[in-house]
């Protein structure tokens, strides 16, 4: 697949699982990804949660994205973005963060990108051979 083709299959299958490491052991979960561009892989997660205390910048993660036909992975290495305008964007296109942000602030959101990242695509017909990853 091409880098577009790769981005446009993200977006279109958002929600993922990532992976990252908190002391050094793998932690995965359910997330829903905001977006996928040439800049990376960009998520939110609230800054109490344990997460947010793992997408620490430089800290390497893994998000994997499913549909009936493929799976894509994607290892990168987080970047925290400190954007409020983006952290708005973010809150005007989920409603349901809202009432939380009303109540709390836009300090409650953390925001981070997965950048430098390379993709591995799987689909049944590549089911046995070796996992490659493609600088994406």
């Amino acid at each position: 697949m091409t880098t577009a083709e790769i981005l446009t299959f993200l977006n279109a299958h958002p929600a993922c699982h990532l992976a990252t490491l908190d002391d050094g052991r793998p932690r995965v979960r359910g997330m829903l990804m905001y977006r996928a561009d040439e800049r990376g892989l960009t998520f939110h997660t609230g800054t109490g949660k344990a997460l947010g205390r793992q997408a620490l910048d430089g800290a390497p993660a893994e998000a994997c994205f499913n549909s009936a036909d493929r799976q894509i992975r994607v290892a990168g290495t987080v970047q925290v973005v400190d954007d409020l305008e983006l952290k708005q964007e973010i809150v005007a296109a989920r409603p349901f963060m809202q009432p939380w942000v009303a109540a709390h602030g836009y300090g409650l959101l953390h925001v981070f990108r997965l950048t430098d990242c390379a993709a591995a695509v799987w689909t049944m017909a590549d089911n046995f051979r070796p996992t490659t990853y493609q600088k994406i």
